[in-house]
């Protein structure tokens, strides 16, 4: 089975939210109070989404700083899964606990 690429919270940000508001990065960042630098590094894949950007998406768009940080969230553990696979299949299972 083909494994789906990880999606980084910047392309939901970019694909999901500013292209089809029409909304640039500069605008955002100037409406949010966020460096332009952190939307374009977010958007680009080479920064994570902190709580106060999370914070300021949230409100910013009508969302929850639990969907951002749940890309996140979900972004890093597949990133790090398949970074520690073979660490990780060394590690045994317990099955019950009493």
């Amino acid at each position: 089975m083909e494994q789906i690429a990880n999606i980084h919270p910047g392309e939901v940000l970019k694909e999901e939210f500013l292209v089809p508001l029409g909304i640039s990065a500069y605008r955002l960042a100037k409406d949010t109070g966020l460096p332009q630098t952190r939307i374009s590094e977010i958007i680009h894949a080479r920064r994570r989404v902190s709580a106060d950007t999370a914070l300021r998406l949230a409100k910013y768009f009508g969302t929850t700083p639990k969907f951002w940080l749940g890309l996140q969230d979900d972004y890093d553990l597949e990133e790090q899964t398949k970074e520690a696979q073979a660490e990780l299949d060394r590690i045994p299972t317990v099955s019950s606990l009493h």
